[in-house]
């Protein structure tokens, strides 16, 4: 996984990633809740710019941002940097996490604001005709194909949605309590000749509901599973399932 994944963020709040890249920062979102709160922070900021909406822009507005936007450079120049002048390192305290380059995202997202003034309605994370972009899980939960399976877990309900032309699934599960102490629920994709494969581990904290993909490719699965295993997850089932779905 990749060490900066938290500064997906930005691109996750306006839906600026690919598919792969939404995939692995939404199963990374489920369990990090410094960067839920700063993709809530994010598109709140574009909700509150909305309120410029109630001032009539000029008639060239739009084309000026427009070719504004494509003289914004995501990286410095290319030129050698000017040497910094001498600092004491030992006074200098800098948090890693302040160094994430925030401020084009929330550029973005007042352009698409001001785009959108006027009945405009063009921004980066809509397509087509004011179609809102799907997220990879919400597109295998609407997909044609979409096949879902429900368990009941004690008070707890899980269902694996699964597409084979996406060629992945999703679980949601209702009422999971939380793991027991030094253990976690860890999902499977069970395959033919291969047997049951890790699809990663579900947060070991209890939620009303939650939503997350599972890792691998889903197409060719016969199975799903949940079982118990110990903190950190198992190379292979450790522990019959506390919950199997059959594909066929």
């Amino acid at each position: 996984m990749n060490a900066d994944i938290h500064g997906l963020s930005g691109a996750y709040a306006v839906d600026a990633l690919d598919p792969e890249e939404r995939m692995a920062f939404e199963q990374h979102l489920a369990q990090c809740p410094e960067c839920q709160a700063e993709v809530a922070s994010l598109r709140a900021t574009a909700t509150n710019l909305s309120a410029l909406s109630a001032t009539q822009p000029p008639p060239a507005l739009r084309a000026s941002v427009l070719a504004a936007i494509t003289t914004v450079r995501p990286l410095p120049p290319l030129e050698p940097p000017v040497a910094p002048p001498a600092v004491d390192a030992t006074s200098v305290v800098v948090p890693l996490r302040s160094r994430r380059p925030r401020v084009p995202w929330l550029l973005a997202a007042a352009a698409a604001v001001v785009l959108g003034i006027g009945g405009l309605a063009w921004s980066p994370w809509h397509t087509g005709a004011g179609r809102t972009q799907l997220t990879a899980t919400e597109q295998v939960l609407r997909a044609d194909d979409a096949q879902r399976l429900q368990k009941t877990i004690g008070s707890a309900r899980a269902t694996i949605v699964r597409s084979v032309s996406l060629g992945k699934a999703v679980i949601i599960a209702d009422n999971m309590p939380a793991a027991p102490l030094g253990k976690d629920y860890q999902l499977w994709l069970e395959f033919p000749g291969k047997g049951m494969v890790s699809a990663g581990l579900m947060p070991h904290d209890a939620r009303p509901t939650l939503t997350m993909p599972l890792e691998g490719d889903a197409s060719k699965a016969i199975a799903a599973g949940i079982t118990v295993e110990p903190t950190g997850g198992s190379p292979a089932p450790t522990s019959a399932p506390i919950a199997l779905f059959s594909f066929s």
